[in-house]
């Protein structure tokens, strides 16, 4: 192993931990305060290793943690897009791109390609494993939201029209099973608290 390839690796990981300070608008269960990028995607990759007995078709859970686990270092560079914000989506996929160019840039050429193409997959969301994986992206603050009286719905004005037509098509595509059991509890929140 050559000195320069440690070198961008470590570079790499150290741009990395930044991703410690992108909040997002998703409380911790407890809500005391809103979690970081980094503790999402270290928290939906434990979601998939959980729950992978319940994807739609057969995953490789090792890969859909790869892609958890990359999925949004973009937000180093192009930050935290909430589901229900209003930002414009064109703007900030091509943010996003600008990002992964500069941050898998830092890697040695084979991992550069290697966590890119894993990165792109997760976005495309076409392969069995992406399908999964960004599933269980949109299911922990679902949980997080209902651990928390309703979380940050109420801030975003959240219907439960909005909540199936941004999160729910996406679970539904990859975990129905995990959304169904989530359903009762969606409606139960709606009902108690909107009039």
């Amino acid at each position: 192993m050559s000195a320069d390839r440690i070198s961008a690796q470590l570079a790499f990981l150290t741009e990395a931990d930044r991703l410690k300070s992108i909040d997002r608008a998703t409380t911790l269960c407890d809500a005391s305060r809103r979690e970081n990028s980094a503790e999402h995607s270290w928290h939906i990759a434990l979601y998939a290793l959980t729950m992978a007995e319940h994807a739609s078709r057969p995953v490789n859970v090792g890969r859909v943690i790869q892609m958890l686990l990359l999925h949004d270092i973009v937000e180093i560079d192009a930050g935290d897009a909430p589901i229900h914000g209003s930002p414009d989506p064109d703007l900030q996929a091509a943010k996003e791109q600008a990002a992964a160019d500069r941050i898998f840039g830092l890697l040695p050429a084979d991992q550069r390609d290697a966590f890119r193409a894993i990165w792109e997959e997760f976005e495309a969301a076409e392969t069995d494993d992406a399908i999964f994986a960004k599933s269980i992206d949109r299911v922990q603050p679902v949980i997080a939201n209902l651990e928390t009286g309703g979380g940050t719905w109420p801030e975003y004005n959240v219907t439960p029209e909005q909540l199936e037509t941004r999160v729910g098509v996406k679970v539904k595509r990859g975990a129905p099973a995990i959304w169904e059991a989530l359903k009762a509890r969606i409606d139960r929140w709606f009902a108690e608290n909107t009039g």
